[in-house]
């Protein structure tokens, strides 16, 4: 080693803390584990050495000498939902992470706009899995399934649409009303008292989290913004053909329509739509998730603001929950939440 290069940092181990203590290796394991049979004065001389040698259990290699696996179910949509696609390349890409902490991912397509199809698609997986996260339709079918699978020990997180009242153990996604009351107000701004109306498409009002965008939106839009009004909320499926042709029908029965809040997908039909119409720089639009498609659309100026959830983040957020909940180890509320990301033509990442 050459002069003034530093020693490299060593993990220490169950016989560093086993050594500094003055007791066996199998008195520290059960100290470490929490289990009975060892006096309180060796408790705590094990506990300080544990401290003064920043001791930190490796629990893929505790698992590992278990023998203990786990093997998780992501029920993600089908179709060709940009950000969707994105984010079952996400989980993708955290199955590789995940194998190297003994956990294991299975991805299942279905058709999560159809409430009967979701809740068959949950009741027929394997009991092979121990932990299923799932893009979840606030739907009494779907609710009842996550319900029966928790009840059999199998651990639900609900990822980007939640389904609040069933057993699920946690929620991976962002705080949605919160998003839409975010569009609102920039819908506001940008605006910036013109008086008019304003467009809402949702994929699905079976959704959660299209609701209660929608919902913040509203609340926002009608509390502050007294120039401009809703229109009724229309749903498009995520499908863009069909958002295509409702926008088109919008565009032409609503010569005042002022803005376009996209609370779904579907973006590539409103974008069809605002351009076929020469109005795609007269009405603002604000849609959610930075893809291939909408970050084309703000550097050509059809989109104004794209409201982001990182796709990424919540794939990784959504296997370490299942992991720790199965592993009975705490998670770390700070590191789990998703932040609303607020993109425009100039920020673009």
């Amino acid at each position: 080693m050459t002069e003034g290069a530093t020693q490299p940092v060593l993990r220490a181990t169950l016989e560093d803390v086993a050594r500094a203590a003055g007791v066996s290796l199998a008195t520290v394991d059960r100290v470490v584990n929490r289990r009975e049979g060892v006096r309180a004065k060796t408790v705590a001389r094990v506990e300080a050495a544990v401290a003064k040698l920043g001791y930190r259990a490796d629990l893929a290699a505790a698992r590992l000498a278990r023998g203990q696996t786990f093997r998780f179910a992501f029920v993600l949509p089908t179709g060709s939902n940009s950000f969707m696609t994105n984010l079952s390349e996400q989980v993708a890409r955290t199955a590789d992470w995940l194998a190297g902490h003994r956990g294991f991912i299975d991805i299942h397509h279905v058709d999560v706009f159809d409430p009967d199809v979701l809740a068959r698609a949950l009741e027929n997986l394997s009991p092979a899995y121990q932990g299923v996260a799932v893009i979840a339709l606030d739907h009494p079918r779907v609710r009842a399934a996550i319900d029966e699978l928790v009840a059999r020990g199998v651990a639900v997180v609900t990822l980007v649409s939640d389904a609040p009242s069933s057993s699920r153990v946690h929620y991976v996604g962002i705080d949605n009303p919160a998003a839409g009351r975010t569009a609102a107000t920039l819908m506001g701004r940008f605006l910036a008292g013109r008086e008019g109306t304003v467009a809402v498409i949702a994929g699905s009002l079976s959704l959660r989290d299209h609701t209660e965008r929608q919902f913040g939106f509203h609340q926002i839009l009608s509390s502050e913004y007294a120039s401009l009004s809703a229109l009724p909320v229309i749903e498009g499926r995520d499908d863009s053909d069909r958002t295509r042709d409702l926008t088109a029908a919008l565009l032409a029965r609503h010569a005042d329509l002022r803005g376009i809040y996209c609370c779904g997908a579907g973006n590539r039909g409103i974008a069809d739509a605002l351009e076929a119409s020469g109005r795609a720089r007269e009405v603002v639009w604000i849609t959610h998730e930075l893809t291939e498609h909408t970050r084309r659309f703000l550097v050509r100026g059809t989109l104004d603001a794209v409201i982001n959830q990182d796709a990424g983040h919540e794939a990784r957020s959504a296997a370490r929950v299942l992991l720790a909940h199965c592993s009975g180890e705490p998670i770390s509320p700070d590191q789990e939440r998703i932040r609303i990301d607020i993109f425009l033509r100039d920020n673009l990442p």
